[in-house]
């Protein structure tokens, strides 16, 4: 199983990679009860190997970019800084889907993130108010301008992922997918045979399977590992163009987190895992 990823044909990439959303306030609005613990798991996730960061101008809003600006930047050569556009904010816990103007969304990351180009920029969600394809041909055009250098989608079935590729390479498709939520299989398929990035977002869950004496302990206790690294390991196995995007407030938790890349799954306990929620 290789532990790196091509994105886009362009850049060399970790597959365990760092979500950004936990970052920010209660209801993914406003500042983080602890700044400096946040400046810290950002910093600590470049420290053990993480070079790809999924973020969205809609986590704060604008808190998340703004965070990563002021942890990391100047950004290692080799970070990948991955932003989405395509929310508003009205208050917490609330979203809107909006993908007009998408200029002005991704001017405003760029700013925020203190760069020239976002290296990808992923449509949170394809706008139902506004046609389709006019979203996708402004983002070909931003990208033939340079301000962006590859292009992801969000929440998409294969028709739409092969309805904006009619307009510009996907190179990732980024939607809710975990052990026991899968119902996205069909997707992740395409996407390998593609080899189009999938980014699944919600990785960790695990329902009752990681309960006390529950299906996941003997497995769990084998590796010496947590149910949550055996969830990030399956998805790992899952597909060689799964790259997962855990994320969390704590360097804790995002040490653990990261441990999951030395969990190893044999090919009868992948089996075992996967058929528990077939």
């Amino acid at each position: 199983m290789t532990s790196t990823f091509v994105l886009g044909g362009e850049h060399t990439v970790n597959r365990l990679a760092f979500g950004a959303m936990q970052i920010t306030g209660t209801g993914v609005w406003g500042p983080p009860a602890d700044h400096d613990e946040a400046i810290r798991v950002l910093r600590r996730a470049v420290d053990l190997g993480v070079n790809l960061i999924d973020t969205a101008d809609s986590y704060g809003p604008a808190v998340s970019e703004e965070l990563i600006a002021e942890a990391l930047y100047p950004y290692p050569e080799n970070l990948v800084i991955a932003t989405k556009g395509g929310f508003n904010r009205p208050g917490p816990g609330r979203w809107v889907m909006d993908g007009h103007d998408l200029r002005a969304k991704v001017e405003d990351s760029l700013r925020r993130l203190r760069l020239e180009r976002i290296d990808l920029y992923q449509l949170h969600r394809v706008d139902p108010t506004r046609p389709a394809e006019e979203q996708f041909g402004e983002l070909a055009e931003l990208r033939r301008e340079g301000k962006i250098g590859h292009v992801g989608l969000s929440e998409v079935t294969v028709e739409v992922i092969e309805q904006a590729r009619e307009y510009v390479p996907v190179v990732s498709v980024q939607n809710m997918y975990n052990l026991v939520e899968r119902d996205w299989e069909p997707v992740v398929d395409h996407c390998e045979k593609h080899g189009i990035a999938f980014f699944p977002w919600y990785p960790i869950a695990t329902g009752d399977l990681a309960r006390p004496g529950g299906p996941l302990e003997e497995i769990a206790r084998n590796h010496g590992a947590t149910p949550v690294q055996l969830a990030l390991a399956w998805l790992l196995r899952r597909s060689p163009v799964m790259l997962p995007i855990p994320g969390t407030s704590k360097v804790a938790h995002l040490e653990e987190n990261m441990g999951a890349r030395a969990v190893e799954l044999t090919d009868e306990e992948f089996a075992a895992i996967s058929a528990l929620t077939r």
